[in-house]
């Protein structure tokens, strides 16, 4: 079980901390220059070089699979990098404090209910399914209040006022859309099984069969992330600066991050299983809310709150606070 708890740790320390790399990106870096070789590691090159070492035959397994087995974790992976694309946008937009803080509340409260809709409906009408809808409510109070502490941090660094406040809120729109798009992660996941199967009989004993699921996912997604970022790179012309020399710091930049997101990824599906009966649970809490800090601490340390009002600060400390409660009620309701 420790060793269960340790990894949910670093794996929510990873998923809080991958965009930060972006903000030591040479200065003029276009977004789609760096986020493109982003997601073409963490989508595309990752999982096809260390996925067959997780999972033997993955892609002969993947080869043998019937249409109705990977449709929907494709389909829905595909939604989900549309998630993680404009995830990357927000943190232009609003920086990382607010964007996590956004994204996970939207992510932990869909994240609970579409699936509880979609796979178990019945679940609603009993104890189970209110805790469920009171813990997403409190994660949506949590969007709330950061959406509130980002107007006022726009109000109290008005260096640029019209730029500013158009991308204020765009980004706070970018940032809910976003997490809404990123929940679509556990409804890929939910249907998943028949794969997951496939791969448990051609792996007997492992762990680690589960990640066919994951890498189904991440390929779906890379059809929109890496989609959008190429149709960027064409509208902006900015295939040419890929070839440049300081590209070689973006690309390094763009692996790290994506070693972070993926590592986040990988350290929570190994970790929740080793927690006992209620793994998902108890890890689902750890990691979001560890995760959501996580973000939130980097946002702090990189300076983005530097000369920020007070009634902002405070502001997105009592949303991460909300937020935290919001996790331990869901998982809570998972639990039951």
């Amino acid at each position: 079980m420790t060793t269960g708890l340790i990894l949910i740790a670093i794996g929510a320390i990873c998923g809080g901390s991958f965009g930060l790399p972006a903000k030591f990106a040479p200065k003029g870096t276009p977004w789609e220059v760096l986020w493109g070789p982003f997601f073409f590691f963490a989508t595309l090159l990752l999982p096809l070089t260390i996925g067959p070492l997780l999972v033997k035959d993955l892609f002969g397994i993947c080869s043998r699979m019937e249409l109705s087995n990977w449709l929907m974790p494709v389909l829905f992976g595909f939604l989900w990098g549309l998630g993680s694309m404009t995830l990357g946008r927000s943190f232009a937009f609003i920086g990382l404090s607010l964007a996590y803080a956004l994204n996970y509340g939207m992510q932990i409260a869909f994240g609970m209910l579409a699936p509880s809709l979609i796979f178990n409906a019945g679940v609603f009408q009993k104890t189970q399914g209110a805790w469920i809808l009171l813990g997403a409510a409190v994660c949506i109070l949590g969007v709330v209040v950061s959406g509130r502490a980002a107007l006022l941090k726009e109000a109290s660094q008005q260096a640029s006022e019209k730029t500013e406040k158009k991308n204020m809120g765009m980004g706070i729109f970018v940032a809910v859309l976003s997490g809404v798009l990123c929940a679509c992660y556990a409804v890929a996941s939910g249907y998943g099984g028949s794969a997951m199967k496939l791969a448990q009989d051609a792996n007997p004993g492992s762990s680690l069969s589960g990640f066919i699921v994951t890498a189904l996912i991440l390929w779906g997604g890379s059809l929109s992330a890496c989609g959008y970022c190429v149709q960027q790179l064409t509208v902006n012309r900015t295939w040419g600066a890929l070839a440049q020399s300081k590209q070689i710091r973006v690309y390094v930049i763009a692996l790290l991050m994506a070693l972070l997101h993926d590592g986040a990824i990988a350290c929570y599906n190994i970790g929740a299983p080793m927690l006992s009966k209620v793994g998902n649970a108890i890890g689902y809490g750890i990691f979001m809310s560890l995760a959501i800090f996580t973000g939130t601490v980097n946002g702090f340390l990189s300076g983005e709150w530097k000369g920020v009002d007070a009634r902002a600060v405070n502001g997105i400390r009592l949303a991460l606070l909300i937020l935290v409660v919001g996790v331990c009620i869901l998982a809570y309701a998972n639990s039951l």
